[in-house]
């Protein structure tokens, strides 16, 4: 394989206008697969369960493949409408939009990165078809949080390949449908040479090695997994991980986690706002005296929108630019839309619950805040804010601060 990065066709998922699904047809299936959500949400999280319902409802308004290029039956959607929905289903449901964005990422990686092997195609048609979800896995054993390096490693077995990986977290395993996973390229190949398989439930089995009890976020499901794949030489994506890395996963990663984040911080601020009315209406007029959190909640919340939408625009002009997606200022944009975008959300929810007061802090009416609350806390631990900030302290330094604000 040519090591120019340039000369390697990358499929343009762009953030611009869809081609065959209609934008305001799209965002209508995505409202009604939240309101399904929104019914379930509570049951959830009590019960730490998968959103079962909410994926019904999904896969009823196929909304699954809807990255997938039309030609494969996909709804040839862009970038910014995947954003709108994870936010749409954040509103309503934080791990249904967690799950949802983590599915989408590893499609928009099979996308792009698919170079027309058959193999990859044919699992692209039935992902639309028969609207398959698709789990991640990319933290295994003692590295953690650190997806760029890899332990277990592809087996060449004959004409078949085998993989054993021990992953400290599959979220949403069991209820996959497949498994998209990263492993070291061969058993001689360094823990930074790594390759990203695709794996469809019959291919593989999960033998459970860790539970998922957890403050929020409890319906993904993310527990850990002794996995054990076999498949054959096509279910591995032919361009090597640094680069899907960089160009998709990474990149899109933080727009629709972002999405999904700024969502829930959404349906905390409608919460809020809905109990400030109401306690105004009640004293005829009179806002009650948090209602100044509920501002300060809702200016963040709008700072927050616009970091993701800006953040969609910068992946829009270099989408179809290896060279532009890796360039520092680019990689070093998107890498801190994650750390902002988890930081500020907290402090939106937080803000939210501080104007509901009591009626918030309690679990038992319909202004409770602690779902809103403990599912947004995962933010900064999901690919955790430090590691983040020390892995990109030399590429601030080598990055100057732009001149204006057009740059």
């Amino acid at each position: 394989m040519t090591s120019n990065i340039s000369r390697l066709p990358l499929r343009n998922i762009h953030a611009g206008p869809a081609g065959r699904d209609d934008s305001g047809s799209l965002r209508a299936r995505a409202l009604a697969a939240a309101e399904v959500a929104a019914s379930f949400a509570d049951a959830v999280d009590r019960d730490g369960r998968f959103p079962s319902e909410a994926f019904k409802a999904i896969r009823e308004q196929k909304l699954l493949g809807i990255l997938i290029p039309s030609a494969l039956g996909g709804g040839d959607a862009s970038v910014g409408e995947v954003v709108d929905v994870c936010y749409i289903l954040g509103r309503a449901c934080a791990s249904s939009a967690m799950i949802y964005a983590m599915h989408q990422t590893k499609v928009a990686c099979l996308v792009r990165h698919s170079a027309g092997n058959l193999w990859q195609e044919g699992l692209q048609k039935s992902i639309a078809e028969k609207q398959l979800l698709m789990a991640s896995s990319t933290t295994e054993g003692a590295n953690g949080g650190n997806i760029r390096s890899s332990e277990a490693a592809v087996q060449v077995k004959g004409s078949r390949i085998a993989l054993e990986r021990n992953a400290s977290v599959i979220s949403y395993g069991e209820h996959a449908d497949g498994i998209v996973t990263t492993a070291r390229r061969a058993e001689t190949a360094a823990s930074s040479d790594q390759v990203l398989v695709a794996f469809l439930k019959a291919d593989y089995t999960l033998e459970r090695t860790q539970s998922w009890d957890t403050l929020g976020m409890r319906g993904t499901c993310s527990g850990g997994f002794l996995m054990r794949a076999q498949g054959e030489p096509g279910q591995i994506l032919p361009e090597p991980y640094d680069r899907i890395h960089s160009q998709t996963m990474m990149p899109l990663a933080h727009l629709f986690w972002s999405a999904a984040w700024t969502g829930v911080a959404a349906g905390a601020v409608h919460r809020a706002r809905a109990f400030v009315r109401k306690a105004a209406r009640a004293a005829e007029g009179k806002l009650p005296p948090a209602a100044a959190h509920l501002t300060r909640a809702r200016v963040s919340l709008e700072t927050l929108r616009g970091a993701v939408q800006s953040a969609v625009r910068k992946f829009d002009r270099h989408s179809a630019d290896p060279q532009g997606l890796n360039a520092i200022d680019v990689q070093i944009a998107l890498n801190f839309l994650k750390v902002e975008a988890s930081e500020l959300a907290v402090t939106i929810v937080m803000g939210a619950m501080r104007a509901c007061g009591l009626a918030g802090y309690r679990n038992d009416g319909e202004f409770a805040m602690g779902r809103y609350l403990r599912d947004i806390l995962s933010s900064p631990i999901m690919i955790n804010n430090d590691r983040i900030l020390a892995d990109s302290q030399t590429a601030v330094l080598m990055s100057d601060v732009a001149a204006g604000l057009s740059d």
